[in-house]
């Protein structure tokens, strides 16, 4: 099976990275149309998974992020800013919460001189 394809499993509906969602069940869910989630796919904010059919899959990690492009591009933010946006408070997001647990590490346990 190609690693694109969906993969089955009992717990998998508790990821919230696991693709269940139909575009057009993804779309009314954000209260966006299937071509705001191609949009924001061709922008490469969002991959979406493919069934074995073929068909867009979803999960909730990538709605909370079309969501977020959506709020931006109906404030009047073109959809790639909007995209661009995005990703860039994800990386911040990240860059923060790294920052945080380095600041809770102990000093110099990993060899940096302590001051």
């Amino acid at each position: 099976m190609p690693p694109e394809t969906l993969t089955q499993g009992p717990d998998r509906f508790d990821d919230e990275d696991y693709p269940a969602y139909t575009m057009g069940r993804a779309a009314e869910m954000i209260g966006a149309t299937p071509g705001f989630l191609r949009a924001v796919g061709e922008a490469r904010l969002i991959t979406p998974l493919r069934s074995e059919g073929g068909h867009r899959r979803y999960s909730r990690y990538q709605l909370r992020v079309a969501a977020r492009a959506r709020e931006l591009v109906d404030q009047g933010t073109p959809i790639e800013a909007a995209c661009r946006i995005v990703i860039l408070e994800d990386q911040l997001e990240d860059a923060l919460r790294l920052n945080e647990q380095l600041r809770r590490s102990p000093v110099g346990s990993e060899g940096a001189p302590s001051s």
